[in-house]
């Protein structure tokens, strides 16, 4: 039941989140962006392992034996809605790890939800055409625009199966607690997280979820090797972003081997404190930390097999 002072806090968060945007507008656009921590190598990849990178945000790129996808890709200094060759919105802390054009060539392309920091069209438009995309329910009229010409959207529970010279992939969207709103109207848009198997391996990309119980049906589709979990912008979004300690809690249900914790140290979209993430989420697992497969923008993976 809500409480007498819940629409004051709430109007008193609304209001500390419109300064924050001001101030990323004025202030902020004189600052720098720092440098990301490594710059990943995926030319040196093999083809025979599972290797990622995480690139910034909620942007990882993964060789999957061959197959090379990447999630919501993100690369440019702003995020939010481009007008008169601007964007408004927020602006990047860390640089993306790789540019655009030291991608490789990517066979897919996997978009959680149409939020403008997971689906941004300045990025995608730099693809052309022979890479596939997988996105949600009601969200493929925002690729106008683009060169894809394979676009699959996928609700929960629907697979994708993926064919490329190296062999097949399957991907299958399941349910996560968020909401897919590009807009204040455009409410009926669909937000998925992904599991994505190969060659008798599995991993999770998250997207942006709170807390759910849903994770734990993934384990019927056998051993999840690595699962890509959010664990940033919960203060104050809580209802639709998951602590550290949750991610790991979901993880965990999921029976993941390796977690690469993501969203966070590349935009400030809430208000903890830069470092606090990725702290609490190596405290919630100082007792198995070899199962943090990476910690800082740039840094590779491989998959032990």
């Amino acid at each position: 039941m809500e409480t007498s002072n819940a629409p004051a806090a709430r109007s008193s968060r609304v209001q500390r989140w419109i300064g924050h945007l001001f101030r990323e507008w004025t202030v902020e656009s004189w600052r720098p962006i720092a440098p990301p921590f490594a710059k990943p190598e995926p030319e040196k990849w093999s083809d025979a392992q599972v290797t990622l990178a995480w690139l910034g945000h909620a942007t990882v790129l993964l060789n999957f034996f061959g197959v090379t996808i990447l999630s919501d890709p993100v690369l440019f200094p702003r995020i939010g809605i481009r007008l008169l060759g601007f964007t408004i919105g927020p602006k990047r802390l860390t640089a993306p790890a790789l540019e655009f054009h030291q991608l490789p060539q990517i066979d897919v392309i996997v978009l959680s939800h149409a939020h403008f920091d997971h689906l941004d069209r300045r990025t995608l438009r730099c693809f052309d055409r022979a890479t596939s995309v997988i996105t949600a329910r009601a969200t493929s009229d925002l690729l106008k625009g683009t060169r894809f010409s394979d676009v699959t959207e996928l609700e929960w529970g629907q697979s994708r199966t993926l064919s490329t010279t190296v062999g097949q992939s399957e991907v299958t969207a399941f349910p996560v607690k968020h909401w897919g709103a590009r807009t204040q109207r455009d409410t009926y848009r669909g937000y998925n997280g992904y599991l994505i198997e190969r060659n008798g391996r599995r991993i999770i990309f998250a997207g942006d979820t709170a807390m759910t119980e849903n994770f734990a049906e993934l384990r019927r589709h056998g051993a999840i090797d690595v699962a890509i979990m959010s664990i940033g912008a919960y203060n104050p979004w809580i209802q639709s972003h998951c602590t550290p300690e949750q991610a790991v809690q979901m993880a965990n249900a999921a029976g993941a081997r390796f977690i690469v914790p993501v969203h966070h140290q590349a935009f400030r979209l809430s208000f903890e404190p830069f470092r606090e993430p990725i702290e609490r989420f190596e405290a919630a697992l100082s007792k198995t930390p070899e199962r943090i497969a990476l910690r800082e923008i740039g840094q590779t993976f491989v998959l032990p097999l």
